[in-house]
């Protein structure tokens, strides 16, 4: 009778050991693809700097920013209601220089830009597709003034760094 008993027991201890053992293998596999992957992302994303250090010495120069202080406050009709907007912009070029010089017409640069904003629809700025637009207007205004008074594109675009409608 105990021999009976032990082979009851036997096939079920084997079962389950065969389980524990899958179990295990499974866990050692799951370890070896995740270093094997981290190392694989580790190792190619070392190459990528100089890739892109050689992009930045044989392309274009680095991006400066200058904010465009303070920020433009305007302010619309919408409905016969008074509406409020607050922009932060930072212009964004390649050149310092060129930079420069174009501080010396942020007069004509900034009444440009608070006509534009002034003459916006609220609900058109609600959206972030309206505000990408506005964005557009705004660079192409001030390239078009960099154009007219120092003969070439000083800025590659404007970014929006604070847009607060009330």
């Amino acid at each position: 009778m105990a021999k009976s008993d032990a082979a009851v027991k036997d096939p079920a201890t084997k079962g389950k050991l065969k389980l524990i053992i899958l179990v295990v293998v499974a866990l050692l596999l799951a370890i070896g693809v995740s270093v094997g992957a981290t190392w694989f992302f580790m190792h190619s994303a070392e190459s990528k700097p100089a890739a892109v250090e050689e992009t930045a010495v044989s392309g274009k120069q680095a991006a400066i920013f200058e904010p465009l202080l303070p920020a433009f406050v305007s302010n619309y009709n919408q409905n016969g209601r008074q509406r409020y907007m607050q922009v932060s912009i930072t212009m964004m070029g390649r050149n310092q220089a060129d930079l420069e010089a174009l501080k010396v017409h942020m007069p004509v640069i900034r009444n440009n830009l608070v006509m534009l904003f002034s003459g916006q629809d609220f609900a058109t700025l609600a959206s972030p597709v309206g505000q990408e637009m506005l964005r557009q207007k705004a660079t192409a205004s001030v390239q078009e003034v960099a154009q007219k008074e120092l003969g070439k594109v000083a800025i590659e675009q404007l970014l929006f760094t604070n847009f607060v409608l009330q």
